[in-house]
């Protein structure tokens, strides 16, 4: 994706922070043989290290990472269109864009196959998908879930590379971005109080990074 330079993250904290609160997105593989890429909506838990997941076995992505194992985890949130008019002082020379924020996961890619391997990611998921444990054991050779074990493979994804955007006009004036905030807050959409909760994150962040400036010199 491209990042301009007004859209990338302030730092590596900046988008941990935000990815620490969401656990779903697309995994992405190069198709094998010229076909389309394989892409896969699915949960997922992210340690700060690596990514680890399951899928079932009939999958298409492990015949993909069989042929490459280089994966991208996509995650986007926040996201909202800002129609012309609030870009502009008139809606027939106002410029439409779209506010969002994505961070992307190259990784390299290790398929588990052995069950106490596939058992332990389980447990991982399932402790933080729902900690307060009301599930039953899991565990290779026992336990109501260890025959379903072969119906599925588990996925370790070591991440090499983050790409990390939030785009949210920063490099637009204050008065153009409180006007956006305005119709943020009224318009009211389901994803609308997100993108408008980044956008003034980012320009508080601004405003102290200014001012603790001022306050130096």
């Amino acid at each position: 994706m491209l990042i301009q330079p007004w859209d990338a993250a302030r730092d590596e904290d900046e988008w941990r922070s935000w990815l620490r609160t969401r656990d779903f997105g697309q995994i992405a593989v190069n198709g094998v043989d010229g076909a389309p890429p394989v892409v896969v909506p699915t949960h997922f838990l992210f340690d700060g290290e690596e990514i680890v997941l399951h899928l079932a076995r009939p999958n298409p992505i492990w015949a993909a990472l069989e042929a490459n194992p280089v994966a991208v985890v996509s995650v986007h949130d926040d996201y909202a269109y800002i129609p012309t008019g609030w870009r502009s002082d008139s809606p027939v020379t106002g410029v439409a864009t779209s506010y969002y924020a994505s961070v992307q996961l190259a990784c390299r890619a290790e398929i588990v196959d052995g069950k106490e391997d596939k058992a332990a990611i389980l447990r991982r998921q399932l402790a933080h998908h729902q900690p307060d444990g009301d599930y039953g054991l899991m565990a290779a050779d026992e336990g109501p879930y260890h025959k379903m074990l072969s119906a599925l493979r588990g996925l370790r994804l070591r991440v090499v590379d983050v790409r990390a955007k939030f785009k949210f006009d920063d490099h637009k004036p204050v008065e153009l971005r409180d006007r956006v905030a305005v119709g943020l807050a009224v318009r009211g959409l389901p994803r609308d109080a997100g993108a408008l909760a980044q956008q003034r994150r980012r320009m508080e962040s601004v405003r102290a990074e200014t001012a603790g400036q001022d306050g130096q010199g």
